[in-house]
């Protein structure tokens, strides 16, 4: 039977179909050349407290090329500590005809994807499954218009119980600070339960919903538990040296993901390096310019984590690190 070869106008008309199919995807920005383009940082807390990473964010799209102010404007909303005021400042960027919006911390990701189906979302660090949350399909194809970095919180907790059980004498109890609100603490809660009864320690959960509750919930920790654990969560991130100042002052050895808080004072820290997150995030920012699908970008996990240790606090707190938790660390503070 001869191939019957597709008219011309067909084969057109066909490419064209394609062309409009996929314009309309979700998510797809193309920025015109010598362009300036906007964005939006929708950040979790007071603007002071996310400081750091948005240096972070900064320093990436310089080495991908945007300079804030030049051939890019970045929109800032922070909720300053009333995350009620997310959802309304979201819709703020999204009346300012961003391009993407930059989401930091899990509620302002949460903010942004119930305002949006369309405009691009990069999260910065995400300390909630993005899976189990509903952010994307799946960590190689999300699948969306949400896309960015994720943390792997939940993943680490075991870790973090096995080292304090090392450097705390007689460890039998630690305190988990809890913040209800946030929907990264459900994988986090489940991996500490599951590591606590391999080592045989007790949670106790420690309930800590606006700063104000810090004092009074690092106080009870102090009468219910040897250690701290605290995990990530934009109300601690955003002041790690008040957290470390406050455990110090309860003379209870204290733990944290980010290295910030070590380097302000608190006894360890392990996870990623947040600002380093940050500057990682630029990269998808700057692929969504250039065109790509957010769906189409895989949400990147940490390559490496930091353990961090300050000797001058455990001197203080008359802690002895051992050898062998020495050799594991990456950064030893000693003054």
């Amino acid at each position: 039977m001869p191939r019957v070869r597709p008219h011309r106008r067909d084969l057109l008309l066909s490419s064209l179909a394609l062309a409009a199919s996929a314009a309309l995807r979700p998510g797809r920005v193309v920025a015109a050349s010598g362009e300036q383009i906007r964005i939006g940082f929708l950040g979790t807390g007071p603007r002071e407290g996310r400081a750091f990473l948005v240096e972070g964010l900064k320093r990436g799209l310089r080495e991908q090329g945007y300079i804030d102010g030049q051939n890019i404007v970045i929109e800032y909303r922070f909720s300053d500590d009333d995350d009620r005021r997310l959802p309304a400042l979201a819709a703020e960027l999204l009346a300012l005809n961003v391009r993407l919006i930059v989401a930091s911390g899990t509620p302002a990701s949460v903010a942004a994807r119930n305002a949006t189906t369309t405009v691009p979302i990069v999260m910065g660090g995400l300390s909630a499954d993005p899976v189990e949350a509903g952010f994307i399909k799946s960590l190689a194809r999300p699948g969306g218009n949400v896309t960015g970095m994720t943390m792997m919180s939940a993943d680490l907790g075991p870790k973090r119980l096995e080292l304090l059980k090392d450097i705390v004498p007689r460890l039998a109890r630690v305190a988990v600070l809890n913040n209800p609100a946030n929907p990264a603490y459900a994988p986090i809660l489940r991996e500490l339960d599951a590591g606590a009864r391999r080592l045989n320690l007790t949670i106790r959960l420690v309930e800590v919903r606006v700063a104000r509750d810090l004092e009074g919930a690092v106080a009870s920790a102090r009468e219910r538990a040897e250690a701290l654990l605290v995990p990530s969560d934009p109300l601690v991130i955003n002041r790690p040296r008040a957290v470390a100042d406050l455990a110090l002052k309860q003379r209870l050895p204290a733990m944290m993901d980010i290295k910030e808080f070590a380097e302000a004072g608190g006894l360890l820290s392990l996870g990623l390096d947040l600002v380093d997150s940050y500057r990682r995030a630029a990269g998808h920012v700057a692929r969504i310019l250039k065109g790509a699908y957010p769906g189409d970008l895989p949400m990147e996990q940490p390559t490496k984590f930091d353990l961090v240790i300050n000797m001058k606090t455990a001197s203080r707190l008359a802690i002895t690190i051992p050898q062998s938790v020495l050799l594991q660390a990456t950064d030893v503070i000693t003054a």
